[in-house]
């Protein structure tokens, strides 16, 4: 505010330069580095007994869980070689956190690595001073990695998607730096790669030397994975294509009138919530076969003969102009393991309208919605004593703009039938929110 302008680039909009600096001087200030945004405003995640929000750059911040005070700002970088991280870590039942960042490899070229935070040891010192490098992806174009938003883990196994969405670094680095650019000025869509599916060995960090192909796709959230006799099941929430989806929900399109914003979506890549079916057992002998034997899933994967494995997914839910996004699931219990149940956003041309429940099963769903009412990502909290996958309630917060003093609420539903259980109104705007997380007081 002191400013008077932005000053730090985001997302969607770029720092405008300092009056009192030339191109000279900004060019200069190009050597000393890219400043990221520190804006933590996408999850909150636990390491130890500490909890840190997020975005998706190298920067978290460490907050008080009670009072959501910031206590300081913590840089990835100067524990372990990544560039940023995502802001969907994994967090296993003993406190290990996981999580993936792009970072500079062998010979100078881009790489993913995952990075593993212990738990709080009998020590009691900070487990960020503990964090190392478990296994390293390579990148399928040296200087243009793919954007990565989340990644899959299960007891064994370690999955990473990667799209066609790119981001070119040269741009990245010359054009923020000298002209002013922000964050999707530097994504590009690589037309012809398709997806590749990369696995690597969990607890050896050993990458599996199997090509796993498909058709092009955008992709944000996995749902869950999970292994099962030789195979990994992977649910993902997809957006069908190798444009980048982001590239319809720039503001101006967003504030259009209804029938503008429904006819951007409909040009936008198309949602569907699918799952893949990866073999980790390959024989050369079962070349041209589909590969899958598992009885309950109509996902294919072919080996080919060169040596890729091209799959086919199967369909769990799609709608016309209607996605399943930001899914959750019982993950204390079923993260990483066989389930039945998850949870998610309706978007409805992009607009959240309602909740869903969906059977990955058999493809039952359950909604909640009502008028002028646009919940948030829903959050699975289980019964303490639940004896059932999902036994417990969702909560979510829900925006009602425009329909009295109260304009937002918390909603909690029963998570058995999505029917209402209560709500807690507020008489203050609450902004429309990305993730979180359930902690007990």
């Amino acid at each position: 505010m002191t400013e008077k302008r932005i000053v730090i680039t985001e997302f969607g909009t770029y720092a405008y330069p300092d009056p009192c600096k030339n191109i000279f001087s900004r060019f200069f200030s190009y050597f000393k580095g890219v400043e990221v945004t520190d804006n933590a405003l996408v999850n909150v995640y636990p390491v130890g007994e500490d909890y840190y929000a997020c975005t998706e750059t190298n920067f978290i911040t460490r907050i008080n869980p009670d009072t959501l005070e910031t206590i300081k700002q913590v840089d990835l970088c100067k524990y372990v070689s990544v560039n940023g991280a995502t802001a969907h870590p994994h967090v296993e039942n003993d406190g290990t956190v996981y999580n993936i960042g792009n970072c500079f490899g062998k010979n100078f070229s881009l790489a993913y690595n995952i990075i593993r935070i212990p738990p709080l040891q009998a020590d009691k010192e900070d487990p960020m001073n503990k964090a190392e490098v478990v296994v390293q992806f390579p990148c399928s174009d040296r200087f243009k990695p793919s954007y990565v938003h989340s990644f899959g883990l299960t007891p064994n196994y370690i999955v990473f998607v990667e799209t066609p969405v790119k981001i070119n670094l040269l741009k990245f680095l010359s054009s923020w730096s000298l002209w002013g650019a922000n964050y999707m000025d530097c994504f590009e869509s690589n037309e012809t790669m398709g997806v590749w599916l990369h696995v690597a060995e969990k607890k050896k960090g050993r990458l599996l030397n199997i090509k796993y192909r498909t058709s092009a796709f955008n992709l944000f959230h996995h749902i869950n994975t999970y292994e099962d006799n030789g195979f990994l099941i992977v649910d993902l929430c997809t957006w069908k294509g190798f444009e980048f989806v982001y590239n319809y929900l720039y503001l101006a399109n967003l504030r259009a009138n209804w029938d503008e914003v429904k006819r951007q979506a409909e040009k936008a890549p198309q949602p569907e919530a699918r799952r893949y079916v990866l073999p980790l057992n390959i024989d050369k002998a079962d070349t041209g076969k589909n590969l899958v034997t598992l009885p309950y899933t109509t996902a294919t994967a072919t080996l080919r003969s060169d040596e890729t494995i091209w799959l086919e997914p199967e369909v769990i839910f799609s709608g016309p102009r209607h996605a399943f996004e930001f899914p959750q699931i019982n993950y204390k219990k079923y993260g990483g393991k066989p389930y039945t149940y998850t949870y998610g956003l309706g978007l409805n041309h992009f607009v959240p309208d309602r909740l869903c429940k969906l059977n990955v099963k058999t493809k039952e769903t359950w909604v909640w919605q009502e008028p002028d009412s646009y919940p948030s990502e829903p959050i699975f909290v289980p019964h303490p004593d639940a004896l059932e996958e999902d036994d417990g309630v969702v909560l979510s917060i829900v925006i009602s703009p425009g329909t009295g003093p109260k304009p937002a609420y918390l909603l909690i539903l029963n998570a058995k039938d999505m029917s209402e259980v209560a709500r807690a109104e507020v008489e203050v705007n609450i902004p429309v929110t990305f993730h979180g997380l359930f902690k007990r007081a």
